[in-house]
């Protein structure tokens, strides 16, 4: 499975170890050390700022993003872009932007947990490539629900050999306690770049 790893890690010095021939996940929100990330790392992916934003209040300039994505979707490590959803609405208004969607296979569209199976099932069988977003009573704060959810949806989208058919990627989801039970074909956290401060592990770096 491939950690994605989020961004910024501050200060460059410390991004440097942390990213250097790993993955890079980064934020429309906060893409401060998109440059570096794109210089040394062996891949990079973006997430569409839609979680940090919720978190702060505000609205997202879409516009602006698929600006961004027309930069960098040819740069030779670049992976995938996270299409734009909103956390806590509605089907409807998520699919919508999944229409708008202006790059093609690149984009990944998101499932959130507390949507319906139905949704789910038809976004593994139309792109190659869907992220799971985590809310609610399924928070990755709540690992055992999370996976419990998850064990239970996923059975509906896997092939005669046990695989899911199209690559999942867990939004905030590089927890042991819930990849090590998953088919995840990658996974990204911001933990590093949260906790680099406080571990002892990155003093002098």
């Amino acid at each position: 499975m491939i950690h994605y790893h989020g961004g910024p890690i501050t200060p460059d010095t410390c991004a440097i170890k942390a990213w250097h021939g790993r993955h890079a996940f980064v934020s429309y929100a906060r893409p401060d050390q998109l440059g570096l990330a794109s210089e040394i790392c062996q891949s990079f992916a973006f997430d569409n700022g839609a979680f940090t934003k919720w978190k702060q209040g505000g609205e997202i300039n879409w516009t602006g993003y698929y600006d961004f994505v027309e930069h960098w979707k040819n740069h030779p490590r670049f992976d995938f872009a996270i299409i734009p959803d909103v956390i806590g609405g509605g089907e409807v208004e998520n699919d919508e932007l999944i229409s708008l969607w202006p790059h093609g296979a690149c984009g990944v569209p998101v499932w959130h947990m507390n949507e319906s199976d139905e949704r789910f099932i038809r976004l593994c069988e139309e792109f190659d490539r869907v992220a799971i977003g985590s809310c609610g009573e399924y928070d990755v704060k709540y690992p055992k629900k999370c996976v419990a959810r998850l064990k239970d949806v996923i059975r509906h989208v896997v092939d005669a050999n046990g695989y899911p058919i199209a690559k999942l990627h867990g939004l905030r989801m590089l927890n042991g306690r819930i990849f090590s039970q998953l088919p995840l074909a990658s996974a990204d956290s911001t933990n590093v770049a949260r906790n680099i401060g406080i571990d002892k592990a990155w003093k002098g770096t």
